[in-house]
């Protein structure tokens, strides 16, 4: 193919596929606890807090595994991380049904988390590292899309067979995908695709690394990590209890309504880079400022409009706008990084921000739902990308 003699094209399409199916096997392992949540509601096994705990120590066990695994991914090959941490997710996640107790359960699910968060960083490194800054954008754009198929696939199964099933599902594509991993990285760094060691961070990190970090508006887009973590992991991971217990489906429509949706946001990370290229120009600020204030707008239709079907598409929009967000984020300004010799370390610390805040909410959501209800919980949402909008306004450089 013609398209394939231009080697640093054919560099990223071998580096963005490996990628994105390994982002897919961690997004599908880890969105299944929410697919499954009504039927695990409805069998009694754990209840709504008992889950809110687990999701919970999940997502804290992620965002410090991001947070220590970003800074080992600077300085350990991606095949190691890559394939060591989804072999022993898998392995951790085919543990949790079988486990006796909410404790037992917790500890299994934490470790889950803690070894799929071993992937991100040292992925989003490597392909920074080794692909040109456009490429790097489409790279990252192909495992931003695995991780938004993640949801409708862990739907899908969880239509089709059994929550204890689906967990056995996930742990055996885990291994896997762990396993392949392994073996191809080794083949790309035999055949030169993959390098290490290119960009080095020119001294330990200090005050002056800081300032450079401050330059890059690393602040910012903290708050932006914080907010989007929350809409994009907790929102969504609360959307079966939300279909069946606010707008009054029955857990199966509500398993069929959570693929649809998830399976539609699939779509959100190829339109926001094409709003962000066609639109705005290659303009960051004036992109998530866009997409955080269709976000606030939708929410506000969400808490007014009681109509199911209506309440669901607004709800998806208000989704789908803040995911936006959370697109330009990851997919290009974590990559952008390149230069600082850091991309694995900061990608980690804006995976950790967004994982801890998903921690602390999921829990707030999981005991507002009995003490405010739902359409409190909705303007809390709303006030949420409001701020993101507010945040994003005064950004004025490309």
């Amino acid at each position: 193919m013609t398209l394939f003699k231009n080697e640093k094209v054919k560099t990223a399409v071998y580096l963005g596929m490996l990628c994105s199916f390994a982002y897919l096997a961690v997004y599908y392992a880890r969105n299944i606890l929410g697919a499954v949540t009504s039927q695990i509601l409805e069998g009694g096994v754990y209840n709504e807090a008992q889950i809110g705990q687990i999701s919970s120590t999940y997502f804290v066990c992620y965002a410090v595994g991001q947070l220590i695994n970003g800074m080992i991914g600077d300085r350990v090959k991606a095949r190691h991380m890559l394939s060591f941490g989804l072999i022993c997710a898998g392995l951790c996640n085919f543990l949790f049904p079988i486990m006796g107790n909410v404790l037992t359960a917790r500890a299994a699910y934490g470790m889950t988390g803690f070894f799929l968060s071993m992937i991100y960083a040292p992925m989003t490194k490597v392909i920074a590292e080794n692909t040109e800054p456009i490429y790097a954008t489409r790279c990252s754009l192909g495992y931003t899309f695995a991780s938004f198929f993640g949801s409708p696939l862990a739907g899908v199964t969880a239509f089709i067979f059994t929550w204890q099933t689906v967990f056995t599902i996930s742990s055996v594509a885990c291994v896997v995908m762990g396993c392949v991993c392994f073996v191809t990285f080794l083949i790309y760094e035999k055949k030169g695709i993959v390098k290490y060691g290119q960009y080095k961070p020119k001294e330990k990190f200090n005050v002056e690394s800081l300032k450079v970090l401050l330059k890059h508006d690393i602040i910012r887009f903290s708050l932006f990590s914080i907010i989007t973590g929350v809409i994009r992991t907790t929102v969504i991971f609360w959307l079966t209890a939300y279909f069946s217990q606010y707008l009054g489906y029955t857990t199966d429509q509500s398993e069929i309504l959570f693929s649809v949706v998830t399976l539609i946001l699939c779509s959100t990370s190829f339109i926001t880079i094409f709003v962000y290229e066609k639109v705005f120009q290659r303009h960051m600020g004036r992109t998530i400022f866009t997409m955080f204030s269709i976000s606030s707008v939708a929410f506000l239709l969400v808490y007014f409009v009681k109509h199911p079907v209506l309440n669901i598409i607004f709800l998806l929009l208000a989704i789908m706008t803040s995911n936006g967000s959370a697109s330009i984020v990851w997919s290009r300004y974590c990559p952008s990084l390149r230069d600082t010799g850091r991309v694995s370390s900061v990608t980690g610390y804006l995976d950790f921000l967004s994982y801890m805040a998903a921690a602390a909410s999921s829990t707030i959501f999981a005991n507002a739902v009995t003490s405010i209800g739902w359409g409190n919980l909705i303007l809390v949402w709303f006030g949420l990308v409001f701020c993101g909008a507010i945040i994003a306004f005064s950004i004025r450089k490309k």
